[in-house]
């Protein structure tokens, strides 16, 4: 991986140019959303960002590679990762976006339960 910081403008321009997300703000910083649903936002450390990918993803990549993918207490119980800047380029960030997009699709296509009166 990259030994070099990748800017908010390459971020963005990445992630905008994917079918479908916006940008928006969670916790003061910069998100992505698909269709209103969280894939991906600047972590308020400034040198990270967080991805939602599902505990199974998270826990693979935190064990391939745990000096690039980790968590804070805050995301202990929630599907996401962080990942540093510093140590991705745009390869590695095209397909978090990917896997992140995936999951968001996936819980989007499940059809939801009847509900009987």
């Amino acid at each position: 991986m990259a030994a070099r910081k990748l800017p908010l403008s390459t971020i963005r321009r990445l992630a905008l140019a994917l079918p479908g997300v916006e940008e928006g703000m969670s916790y003061g910083t910069p998100a992505f959303r698909l269709k209103g649903k969280l894939i991906a936002r600047l972590h308020q450390d400034g040198s990270s960002i967080m991805f939602k990918l599902g505990f199974e993803a998270r826990d693979h990549l935190m064990q391939a590679d745990p000096r690039t993918f980790f968590i804070t207490e805050h995301y202990r119980n929630y599907p996401s990762v962080l990942a540093r800047l510093d140590r991705l380029d745009i390869r590695d960030l095209g397909a978090l976006f990917a896997r992140a997009i995936d999951l968001a699709m996936a819980k989007r296509t499940r059809p939801r339960p009847i509900r009987r009166a």
